[in-house]
């Protein structure tokens, strides 16, 4: 395949053409401070400071557009931060906030945007401590981006990506596709009523009542399955440790609307963002004990059981039918700057 030459929307869309891209702007010598450093491609980063360990992580969000069912740039901003510490296992403790707006932005939009990030915060037990405000001339950029990064620390012991274990159960906080389908369908005016809806949130309670229930080091890897979808997060999860991952068709929750809506625009579900949702991969004894915690939770109601981990390599589906068919890693998220 022809290497490209210049940047295009399939190099930011979190799947396989991002990866090369990745090659680049991950190639620094200095990436490392002790921990798990720029290399290991995870959520987030650490290092010691005073015998804790400090996880760091950073996002940059361009949402299109700003506003839309269920969310806001400002939700989307917060909760994605968050919950790349939180998968790591890290409790967020502070944020950094950089905005570049566009000449013209309304002023009312920046108060709702900044109402809806303090509303994620008080959830997460978080806050912003630190900013930056640039303006640049209208038609520079679409209307603003906005850039957090975090920090957490350690209470418990860390989780990577990497880790799948063969026995290992893999466990979704709940329905897929949801943040994915709902951008899509208010990007291109598509009024579907109360039907399709964000699921954009932070998730550091829940996640950290699931590491409860399973007690320490029963959650083997953990993951938010954002730009790329459910099919990117898994296939990542799978790669890095080297093992086959079987997901029951049957066991995926994903909801009714969601399911028509990408039938409708020919977008798989697994393979579009989600922002309110995790994959686990956890020892089979503490399995249900994580599903029922997770279902305790606010945003993990629908938390289910889809497959397991096994020797091997490659992500598979049993299908409804009794087939199977691989869920290859998306070229790129068919829905861009959903994140």
């Amino acid at each position: 395949m022809k290497k490209d030459t210049e940047v295009n929307m399939m190099h930011g869309a979190g799947g396989e053409v991002m990866g090369e891209l990745l090659q680049t702007l991950t190639a620094f010598k200095h990436n490392n401070a002790g921990g798990i450093g720029l290399e290991s491609l995870d959520d987030g980063s650490t290092f010691e400071i005073g015998g804790k360990t400090v996880v760091l992580t950073t996002d940059s969000h361009v949402v299109k557009p700003i506003f839309f069912p269920g969310g806001d740039i400002g939700r989307v901003a917060v909760s994605g931060t968050v919950n790349d510490l939180s998968v790591m296992g890290a409790r967020p403790i502070a944020l950094t906030c950089a905005m570049v707006i566009e000449e013209g932005f309304p002023i009312a939009d920046l108060e709702k945007i900044v109402a809806s990030m303090d509303e994620a915060l008080g959830e997460a037990g978080a806050s912003i401590i630190t900013g930056d405000t640039k303006v640049v001339e209208k038609g520079s950029i679409d209307g603003i981006a906005i850039n957090t990064a975090g920090v957490g620390v350690i209470d418990e012991y860390i989780i990577r990506d990497k880790n799948l274990k063969a026995g290992d159960k893999i466990i979704v906080s709940g329905t897929l596709g949801d943040h994915g389908l709902s951008i899509v369908a208010a990007r291109e005016g598509f009024d579907l009523g109360d039907q399709l809806k964000s699921d954009v949130a932070p998730l550091y309670t829940m996640i950290n009542a699931a590491m409860k229930a399973a007690g320490k080091d029963s959650i083997h890897a953990m993951k938010d399955p954002t730009r790329g979808g459910f099919a990117a997060c898994i296939n990542e999860m799978a790669r890095k440790a080297g093992v086959k991952v079987v997901v029951h068709e049957d066991k995926v929750p994903i909801r009714e609307s969601v399911a028509s809506a990408g039938a409708l625009l020919g977008i798989d579900p697994l393979q579009v963002a989600n922002e309110g949702k995790c994959v686990m991969g956890v020892v089979p004894e503490a399995a249900e004990k994580v599903v029922e915690a997770l279902r305790k939770q606010k945003y993990g109601t629908n938390a289910a059981i889809i497959g397991e981990v096994v020797e091997g390599s490659g992500v598979v589906m049993l299908t409804r039918i009794g087939s199977e068919r691989f869920i290859e890693p998306p070229l790129g998220d068919p829905v861009p700057r959903v994140c």
